[in-house]
């Protein structure tokens, strides 16, 4: 839920440091990834605590994009560096194939291996505005405002949906909203949204992609969301800072339309089949 780069030390201990990655459980099935972030590696420990050291992880990523706070985890995430573990990874379309463009990145000397030396298999999937299916899940993809070829992901199953719009760029008068990104969000039970930005740095970042809290809200809002979780924080917010962020949040206008407002932190744990 860290954006930009991962943080670490005392004053990141609530709100936590590693970087996006998101896991959806869909009843027993194999959790659908969001995002390819640092959160990814203790992901994977979890995963094979709850699956096995010795059994095989087929996993389902969806990656927003190909910043670096976004895929920086890939390498290390267990269940894909032994045999038999498998990840197909959809992702936006790239100048070339993005399974190149991945091995410009995971690449010596940057890296010591490739992606394709990983002892598990990592399929790369380009695509666009489609909705796929996944296990039981309907999985709805949008390209979204950003810098880059950005997606956003809504996420359905049982009757109930997620959006993930981790990466925004908020428009200048901070009112309107990108139709894209309001079919994504439209009703869900969660929608996890970029909220990097107080409004006084958004003054000086305007153009660096990201979105306010207080927009955040908005969209949620206006998109009739039920719950917000503000994600993608920045790393200059520790954790005092983040709770008075949280708590300006629910004060915003547009919040009292919301079940809730929280701040995204490692282990929330969100139950969406609870009403």
């Amino acid at each position: 839920m860290r954006g930009s780069c991962p943080c670490s030390g005392q004053q990141y201990v609530r709100y936590g440091g590693n970087t996006s990655c998101v896991a959806v459980e869909v009843g027993d099935e194999a959790p659908i990834v969001l995002d390819l972030g640092t959160g990814l590696r203790p992901l994977g420990h979890d995963l094979e605590e709850r699956f096995g050291f010795d059994a095989p992880i087929a996993l389902t990523a969806f990656l927003t994009h190909l910043h670096w706070d976004h895929i920086i985890g890939l390498p290390f995430c267990r269940p894909i560096l032994r045999l038999g573990g498998k990840m197909a990874v959809y992702g936006p379309a790239q100048d070339g194939p993005l399974c190149e463009v991945m091995d410009r990145v995971v690449v010596p000397p940057f890296f010591p291996v490739q992606v394709n030396e990983l002892h598990g298999s990592v399929e790369f999937r380009e695509v666009g505005d489609d909705v796929l299916a996944v296990g039981s899940a309907k999985v709805v993809v949008r390209r979204v405002p950003h810098v880059g070829s950005t997606l956003g992901f809504r996420i359905e199953a049982g009757g109930r949906s997620l959006a993930y719009v981790s990466d925004h760029q908020a428009p200048d008068d901070r009112q309107s909203i990108d139709e894209a990104v309001l079919e994504l969000c439209d009703g869900a039970d969660v929608l996890i949204h970029d909220a990097q930005y107080t409004d006084e740095e958004f003054a000086a970042k305007a153009t660096w992609g990201h979105s306010t809290v207080s927009y955040a809200v908005h969209v949620a809002a206006e998109a009739g969301a039920r719950e917000l979780v503000l994600y993608h924080h920045d790393p200059l917010h520790d954790d005092d800072e983040m709770d008075r962020i949280v708590e300006c949040a629910r004060m915003a206008p547009g919040a009292s339309r919301l079940d809730s407002v929280v701040g995204a932190a490692e282990g929330l744990s969100l139950d969406l089949a609870k009403p």
